[in-house]
């Protein structure tokens, strides 16, 4: 692999006004709504309107690029590349979740304020912000007159927050041409300060592989009635038993592979007794899983499956015994385990029969990519060229992507959005007041030029 300070070489310094102009460029992005969850509402029109301002925004993009619609949602472009090597897809989506302002937002979520270095509003992160620096890394290179090693991919698409199937699509397209990319980047990881709490200093999370992810619906019968004269259990109160029963221990901890590997590159890092610490809980799997278990969050959710009931649904007047009663659980699934395996310990765990569970959707977890190959180290460099004090470390992604559907034929696919996020901003995430740093969208911008400008004919 090449030195990643050619970097600097191609970086086109002298278009300050580009790069002034990141920040009203994304609150563009994020003032259309392109809310997935409400397409059938709202119809292609925002999408649509989305796409033409990607056009209007990037024109050497638009010009020089081959661009290719797959469903109506998928957007495939193609940047050719000095040889016929495996390609490298660089993915994203432009659908966001919904935004009230109601529930509490400080700025409205889709008015794309730009106030005080900051953007603020819903997609700032997830995911409009890291599609757009990938669009200006490859615009202000396309200004350079560079053409990249191989050929380059943006997978961009509309629909990931509804599990859509732009992105499935896009990636079976590939495959049916026999196309196999030596190196899929999607959103994830992030670059985090203190990314647990017994570890110091910054972090490029890279996440080489992602839970599974199922929705099921847990449902009661009962015998409606008055509500003046209730008789044994309700619906409502089966629904809420069999809640309770699905705590945090429904499933045990455990640590993956790609759990103690980041420990492992954690300790490479630290000093003292923190160093001892990291090192025993990279290989002593059983004591860490409770120790992370017992911390709760984000270090908990690393190491089990987690269930969360995010629907309940019910009775129809307050004086009403309603006769059926239900529950939609979100579940992440911890590699190793399965859709099917998930649906059978829930039913154990709810030991009632008068409660039925059923999947209404559901992907197994991701394979887990390697950590020691070129592809890694790449992504991993790129991170050093635009953060230069964060150490690059594997991680497993909690959420779902559109990188999974690569996963299937892809050897080499990782998740990192190259934007500093802290633990509030992770948090706006589908949540309120969504915003990103305007110096944070530069350096997302370096990450891709530094991952495109050294890339290789060979891996």
């Amino acid at each position: 692999m090449a030195d990643p300070s050619h970097a600097a070489s191609t970086r086109p310094d002298a278009d300050v006004p580009r790069r002034e102009g990141y920040a009203e460029r994304l609150a563009q992005m994020i003032r259309i709504p392109t809310v997935s969850a409400e397409y059938a509402v709202r119809g292609a029109a925002p999408f649509e309107e989305f796409v033409a301002l990607l056009a209007e925004l990037y024109p050497r993009v638009h010009d020089s690029l081959e661009l290719e619609r797959i469903t109506d949602l998928g957007l495939l472009y193609r940047w050719r590349g000095r040889s016929d090597a495996s390609p490298v897809v660089l993915m994203a989506h432009y659908d966001v979740v919904p935004a009230d302002e109601a529930d509490g937002w400080a700025r409205r979520p889709f008015d794309g304020v730009v106030a005080d270095g900051w953007v603020h509003g819903r997609g700032a992160l997830d995911d409009k912000g890291p599609l757009l620096v990938i669009l200006e890394a490859v615009e202000d290179l396309l200004a350079t007159g560079f053409t990249p090693a191989r050929d380059v991919h943006l997978s961009f698409g509309g629909n990931e927050e509804t599990f859509g199937d732009a992105a499935r699509a896009i990636a079976l397209t590939l495959r049916e041409r026999g196309i196999v990319p030596w190196l899929v980047v999607d959103e994830g990881g992030a670059v985090v300060d203190s990314p647990l709490p017994f570890v110091k200093g910054r972090a490029a999370m890279i996440g080489v592989g992602e839970k599974g992810v199922a929705t099921f619906r847990i449902e009661a019968q009962g015998d409606g009635g008055h509500a003046s004269a209730p008789r044994g259990t309700t619906a409502i109160g089966r629904i809420a038993a069999a809640v309770d029963r699905l705590g945090p221990a429904t499933f045990p901890p455990r640590v993956t592979t790609a759990i103690a590997r980041m420990l492992e590159t954690f300790a490479g890092r630290a000093t003292g007794a923190s160093r001892l610490l990291l090192r025993i809980l990279a290989v002593a799997r059983p004591l860490t899983a409770r120790v992370f278990a017992r911390l709760g969050g984000e270090p908990a959710a690393l190491v089990r499956t987690t269930i969360a009931a995010t629907l309940l649904d019910g009775g129809s007047a307050a004086n009403v015994l309603p006769a059926r009663a239900s529950a939609t659980l979100n579940v992440r699934i911890l590699p190793g385990e399965t859709v099917a395996g998930t649906l059978a310990r829930i039913r154990r765990r709810i030991r009632d029969p008068k409660v039925s569970v059923e999947v209404l959707e559901g992907s197994d977890p991701s394979p887990e990519s390697p950590v020691d190959g070129p592809a890694f180290a790449a992504v991993a460099a790129a991170a050093r060229v635009a953060y230069p004090d964060a150490l690059p470390a594997p991680y497993l992604m909690m959420q779902a992507s559109d990188a999974r559907h690569f996963h299937r034929f892809s050897p080499a696919v990782y998740r990192f959005a190259p934007l500093e996020m802290s633990a509030a901003q992770r948090a706006s995430i589908h949540g309120v007041d969504e915003r990103v740093e305007v110096a944070s969208l530069e350096r997302g911008r370096d990450f891709h030029v530094a991952l495109i400008t050294n890339l290789t004919e060979h891996s």
